[in-house]
Parts: C-alpha cells; sequence; structure tokens
C-alpha cells in the first residue's frame, strides 16, 4: 500500500505540473493589464525588461523606445494581424498586409533582419525575438538615415514608411502618421520616466517586488 500511495502522490503531481505549466502557457501569450505603465507590464512579464535589455545592449535603441513602438503596432498582442479585407464589403480577399506579431511585421522585412542576423528560430510573435527585431531595425535606420536611436518619432517614422519612404519623404502626406508618431514619442518619453522608477528593482531580481 506505502507504494501504491507514493506512486499516486507522484501521479498527482505530475497532473498537478502541467496543469500549472499550461496556466502559465496561457499568461504568456496574454498582453500586459496595463499597458499604460512601463513598470506594471515588467512586473508582470518578468522575462520581459532582461529581453528589452538585451535588445538595448546589442542594438543601442533603449528599452523605452523599443516599447512604446510595441504599444502603438500590437498593443502587446502577441499575435496581432492586419484587419481582413472585403469584396463588396462581404467576401475576405485577405489581410490587408503580412504584418504579424507583437512589432507587426511583414514577411519580407522580417526575412531581411533572419538573414541579416542568423537568428534561424525566430517568430514574430515571441516577445524577445520581437524587441531584439525593433533593435536591430533601429540600427540600420540609424546607419542608413543618421537617425538617433533615441528619436522616438523619427525612428517610428522610419519604422512605419521603410527608409526608401522616409527618405522621400512619404509621411509628409499622412498627416494622420505625423500624429500617432508624436504618439509614440510621447508613450516613449513617458516609459522613460517611468523607466527610472522601477529599473533598479527591475535589475536586482523578481524577488524584490
Amino acid at each position: 500500500m506505502p507504494t501504491d500511495d507514493c506512486q499516486l502522490s507522484q501521479f498527482m503531481l505530475k497532473i498537478f505540473t502541467i496543469i500549472i505549466l499550461l496556466l502559465l502557457a496561457g499568461c504568456s501569450t496574454s498582453p500586459p493589464k496595463n499597458i499604460s505603465n512601463v513598470c506594471d507590464i515588467f512586473e508582470e512579464k518578468d522575462d520581459w525588461y532582461d529581453d528589452s535589455k538585451n535588445s538595448f545592449k546589442r542594438w543601442g535603441v533603449p528599452i523605452q523606445v523599443q516599447m512604446a513602438i510595441i504599444h502603438q503596432e500590437s498593443s502587446f498582442k502577441h499575435d496581432a494581424e492586419t484587419e481582413m479585407e472585403y469584396f463588396l464589403w462581404i467576401i475576405p480577399i485577405g489581410r490587408k498586409s503580412s504584418a504579424y506579431g507583437y512589432a507587426q511585421v511583414k514577411d519580407e522585412t522580417w526575412d531581411w533582419y533572419i538573414k541579416s542576423t542568423r537568428n534561424w528560430g525566430a517568430d514574430r510573435d515571441d516577445f524577445e525575438d520581437a524587441v531584439d527585431f525593433i533593435g536591430w531595425y533601429g540600427k540600420m535606420t540609424y546607419d542608413t538615415l543618421k537617425i538617433s536611436k533615441w528619436d522616438a518619432k523619427n525612428q517610428y517614422l522610419a519604422y512605419h514608411e521603410g527608409h526608401g519612404g522616409y527618405k522621400r519623404k512619404t509621411y509628409n502626406k499622412k498627416p494622420w502618421l505625423i500624429k500617432v508618431a508624436a504618439k509614440v514619442d510621447k508613450n516613449a518619453r513617458k516609459y522613460g520616466a517611468q523607466l527610472k522608477t522601477c529599473e533598479d528593482k527591475l535589475n536586482a531580481g523578481w524577488w524584490f517586488w
């Protein structure tokens, strides 16, 4: 009987572990509850700070700029897609573009990133890969257009329009986009100020929260 009890306990422990892992998997892909506060985001998603910091160390694009771009592009939804288009307002004919994931990256741009960085297993719905992409693209923007990595507004304009579009100043024909870029800049400044209040705790580790 003791042996049977032991086997039953081990079985129950395995079941409990599987349930916990499934619950954690569900939580890991859901958007943060308060996306207006970067400290709350990093407290809830404790791996995201390290991912963003690693991207900053590698590419030099500040954490607050990375996060402001993701806020704008997907509201931190891992599987965000562009809206569906319809023929005669009824028949679906496909999505507006191939943009997908946290950073809303199109297929061809993602392929460019993978070939450039050799990050062969990268996925657009993986936060770590998304912030690494944003850092890489921001560095490419600096190298190509000499836009400061800290300049959230113009980094976003180049992010949205592409380097060629930014050179041609296509954004000047899109007043709505200039307003959006100003919003990204505002959020980046807000996130930066918030980050100063919690960065020491974040660097110390989750057990200090």
